[in-house]
């Protein structure tokens, strides 16, 4: 297959991003959730019929799609959503949002009679997460939907899926990437088994170590485990995996082999979103010219960024903040 900006070669190799990520912004679609974030930061988590006192809360603005698509906007890139919110008072309140940041939110379609997606999130005093999603209407983005915004999708360079909408509308952007050759990553969050013959179709398979865990069906407690996972999968069809280990890095592997990339050293604040952090980034230095174990690093320095202050796109380092701990690591 031909290496253009649209679908091209997996290198490992240290390769320079251009700078200023390239003359002209990568064009980046996503398809995915928006959600409110209910975020509740506390000293423990509550035994089963316990009642504790929170320490702080805050309300913003998430979703596993939405957060992606800041993240790579805020690295530079041109961005596009597809999406669906609800009629109550989260559903404008969230198009006015990514109007703000900068993410063109043409198809992010309003739906009658259905709650927008929320996720109350718990963080504890290590800065670990438990999260409950509720997906309201982001479960009514339907093939239909993407099939409304053919267009939109054919300009991108790169089209980034999650699981927080319905698998067959996810199944139905892959093959659409596949046909038209536009790079496709899939964050396969939350985690759930799928069918490895659609994954043949898209470029980049991301999950953590549980989703890997679903999808894989075997263990992935540590970087041997990860490697052996993601060795399985590329066997059985997927193009390439990238499995994300929080402090422990990326292992990227494909049909050349694995390689791990360590993690960017911090002391976490709150590690919600940083899952998100890498994605969006990662599609944007992949997208903006850089090779994939560069990008891998850069997109592990991002998401390390984002663990330092409370909340999800809140959390998220510009461009200029980004480059700064870039041009000043190790």
């Amino acid at each position: 297959m031909v290496a253009n900006s649209r679908r091209f070669r997996h290198e490992l190799g240290s390769v320079p991003c251009f700078n200023n990520f390239m003359n002209r912004s990568p064009h980046i679609v996503v398809v995915g959730s928006a959600n409110v974030d209910l975020t509740t930061l506390t000293d423990a988590f509550p035994r089963p019929g316990e009642t504790i006192f929170g320490r702080e809360f805050h309300l913003g603005f998430g979703g596993k799609g939405a957060n992606q698509a800041v993240a790579a906007r805020l690295c530079g890139a041109r961005v596009s959503m597809v999406a669906r919110v609800g009629d109550d008072l989260f559903g404008p309140a969230t198009i006015a949002n990514f109007r703000a940041r900068g993410v063109e939110a043409e198809h992010v379609w309003i739906t009658p009679g259905v709650s927008s997606g929320v996720a109350p999130i718990f963080v504890d005093a290590a800065g670990q997460n438990r999260i409950l999603v509720v997906k309201g209407a982001n479960d009514r983005l339907l093939p239909a939907d993407v099939d409304a915004a053919a267009g939109l999708l054919r300009s991108a360079d790169c089209l980034v899926l999650q699981l927080e909408i319905p698998v067959e509308t996810v199944y139905h952007v892959l093959r659409f990437a596949r046909r038209e050759r536009i790079r496709a990553i899939l964050n396969p969050a939350p985690g759930q088994p799928l069918d490895l013959a659609e994954l043949a179709h898209l470029d980049y398979l991301i999950p953590n170590e549980s989703e890997a865990e679903a999808i894989g069906g075997m263990p992935v407690r540590n970087l041997e485990e990860a490697r052996a996972c993601a060795a399985a999968l590329v066997e059985r069809g997927v193009p390439r995996v990238i499995v994300t280990l929080g402090a422990n890095g990326a292992l990227s592997a494909g049909a050349d082999g694995a390689t791990h990339i360590p993690a960017h050293p911090v002391t976490p604040v709150d590690t919600t979103g940083a899952g998100d952090a890498f994605i969006g980034s990662f599609a944007c230095f992949l997208a903006s010219g850089c090779g994939e174990a560069e990008a891998i690093r850069r997109a592990n320095v991002y998401a390390a960024l984002s663990t330092l202050a409370v909340g999800t796109q809140r959390s998220f380092a510009t461009a200029e903040r980004f480059e700064a701990e870039w041009a000043g690591r190790g």
